[in-house]
């Protein structure tokens, strides 16, 4: 159903409300991150650099 994941980090955000995680799901792949919302409700966000594990953070707090 999902495609692995291909880095060794992998963070899952699970303390947001679930109508905000496709919100957030929607950002990062407009940016480029990888992530996948799966069908329980858990949003998976691959970080594999830097600049990466700062926009996750930033755009969590933007949304939340």
């Amino acid at each position: 159903m999902l495609p692995p994941p291909s880095s060794n980090v992998l963070y899952q955000i699970v303390q947001i409300p679930y109508f905000l995680r496709w919100q957030i799901y929607h950002r990062l792949q407009e940016l480029g991150i990888q992530s996948w919302c799966r069908e329980e409700g858990a949003l998976l966000v691959e970080v594999n650099s830097w600049i990466a594990a700062i926009l996750r953070r930033a755009i969590v707090i933007q949304f939340t």
